[in-house]
């Protein structure tokens, strides 16, 4: 099975297991992400695909990303994580966006020493 066929199987258990860690029913994420309790139900049966709009409606929804949902990555929080960094980032003006590239690659700099001290 390929990467992309095996990510589509993995969608329907993957929103379903999104949808119950945010203590939400099928109802509640519907409304949230605008859209049909039924095409939520049909989702996670797999009888329907979502389009890329309700893909990226229903990661927004959840704060996972679509590759979370399409099973392509493991850890939704994290990235979801970097993908609201990610959309703060694009609204700095430039020298904002240098500032702040300064000081990540600082506190990277800072963790990896720590983590090379823990290694020691």
């Amino acid at each position: 099975m390929s990467e992309s066929t095996r990510s589509l199987a993995d969608f329907p258990g993957r929103l379903k297991e999104a949808r119950e860690r945010r203590k939400l029913n099928q109802g509640e994420l519907a409304d949230k992400a605008g859209l049909q309790a039924s095409a939520i139900s049909h989702f996670e049966t797999g009888t329907r695909k979502p389009s890329f709009d309700n893909l990226r409606r229903l990661a927004d929804a959840l704060d996972v990303t679509t590759d979370y949902l399409l099973g392509r990555v493991d850890r939704p929080e994290a990235l979801a994580g970097a993908d609201t960094l990610h959309r703060d980032f694009e609204r700095l003006s430039s020298d904002d966006q240098e500032l702040a590239k300064d000081v990540i690659g600082m506190l990277a700099e800072r963790n990896k020493v720590r983590n090379q001290q823990k290694d020691e």
